[in-house]
């Protein structure tokens, strides 16, 4: 059999569109209508019926999905294993907090014993990147959140992160020891975008404490939000790790915040998931690094 055609009957299956599949997988959509007939010959059975504008699996093409799935899976992993070792390319799903701040020594040390491994770092939001690495397009995923209980997924906890509010030295807040929730009452915030874990958390304890603030600022960029604490237009909730620097030079400063987050630095992968002696080595550093 063609493992094009189970490819194809795949991504007809994500989309439920052939103009869509066609346009993923770079075909004409008249090749990918071959394709699926072709594939229905194979195996006897009808497997889509139109449902409106879609593409819809029938009971046949709803048992066919996982087998062909996992054919293409095994595919993959055969030819991984005949593949030299030592060559190749991991795609870590990240966030630019832990991009920032904990992989590049681990990156580079793994560096100095694969230097042909190419390493690309795909960066998003923890759903995106839970997404991503379930979908094949990452090897590993790095996220900051609650400890990962999905059933496809093996976690590895690296660290519980600690989080502080950050301010400006001369802060109204600056000479207190630690910050509680009632302690920012009216408070103007510099957040992170939406979809980041520690804001969701920081947002809804203050809802859940009815604790009257105001968001002034969002931003994807760990830089613009010191940036714009620094410049006296609010203040932060970030992890400790990400302000260590400006902290050592007296731009900003650190105050624990008394709430428990339960948010932590860990690496996920796909249960069964073939690890090569590059990628267990990865693992391996990851989790080394945590308990320095």
């Amino acid at each position: 059999m063609d493992f094009t055609y189970l490819h194809t009957f795949c991504e007809v299956a994500k989309g439920g569109n052939f103009t869509r599949a066609a346009e993923a997988l770079g075909y004409a959509q008249s090749s990918v209508t071959t394709q699926i007939q072709k594939l229905e010959e194979q195996y006897g059975a009808v497997l889509f019926e139109r449902s409106g504008r879609k593409m819809r699996l029938t009971q046949a093409g709803e048992v066919l999905l996982p087998y062909a799935r996992q054919i293409l899976a095994l595919q993959a992993e055969a030819k991984t294993q005949l593949a030299e070792q030592q060559t190749g390319t991991v795609t870590i799903g990240t966030i630019e907090t832990l991009a920032a701040f904990y992989l590049p020594p681990v990156l580079q040390t793994f560096r100095e014993g694969y230097p042909r491994i190419t390493l690309a770092l795909q960066s998003g939001n923890e759903a995106s990147i839970v997404r991503a690495v379930k979908e094949g397009q990452c090897d590993l995923g790095l996220i900051l959140d609650r400890l990962c209980a999905d059933p496809e997924l093996v976690c590895v906890p690296l660290r519980k992160e600690e989080f502080a509010i950050i301010v400006r030295p001369d802060a109204p807040y600056s000479h207190l020891s630690e910050l509680g929730v009632q302690d920012l009452a009216h408070a103007r915030f510099i957040l992170t975008e939406e979809g980041c874990t520690y804001r969701a958390h920081l947002l809804q304890t203050l809802r859940q404490s009815a604790t009257p603030h105001q968001v002034v600022g969002a931003f994807g960029s760990l830089e613009a939000i010191k940036q714009c604490v620094m410049c006296d237009l609010g203040i932060a909730f970030l992890p400790r790790v990400t302000v260590q620097e400006e902290v050592a030079q007296g731009k900003l400063q650190a105050i624990p915040f008394m709430h428990e987050s339960h948010l932590y630095t860990q690496v996920i992968y796909l249960q069964g998931k073939w690890r090569s002696q590059a990628l267990q080595c990865l693992l391996d550093l990851m989790a080394l690094d945590a308990q320095t």
